[in-house]
């Protein structure tokens, strides 16, 4: 895939996935499925793109940030079957593990 159009995509899915998460603090009915479209689609830009290299500290930052990615993806299973406020952990988790690995794997690639 393009890697200018991966990086598009990526970000679109962000914003997307940014937005959902506040209109679901407002309780709108429709922001679990703006979340999930967002997370669906960062999810998959992020998934698609490989590291093949040899160097293990990247190896684990790359499982890191797939785990995040998950995780984003439970918050939005969270936010249809629970009334409560739970998916903001899963969301904290994924937010962390997303922002640790952002930082770190620009040095090490």
């Amino acid at each position: 895939m393009n890697p200018k159009l991966n990086a598009t995509l990526m970000m679109t899915g962000a914003v997307v996935l940014l937005i959902g998460a506040s209109l679901m603090i407002t309780g709108w009915t429709l922001a679990p499925y703006i979340y999930c479209i967002g997370a669906l689609l960062f999810a998959a830009m992020q998934m698609a793109d490989r590291y093949d290299g040899d160097d293990l500290v990247v190896k684990r930052l790359r499982r890191q940030q797939l785990f995040g990615c998950l995780m984003l993806l439970v918050t939005g299973v969270l936010m249809f079957i629970e009334r409560h406020n739970g998916w903001i952990a899963t969301l904290t988790i994924a937010a962390l593990l997303e922002l640790y690995t952002a930082f770190r794997m620009p040095e090490k690639e």
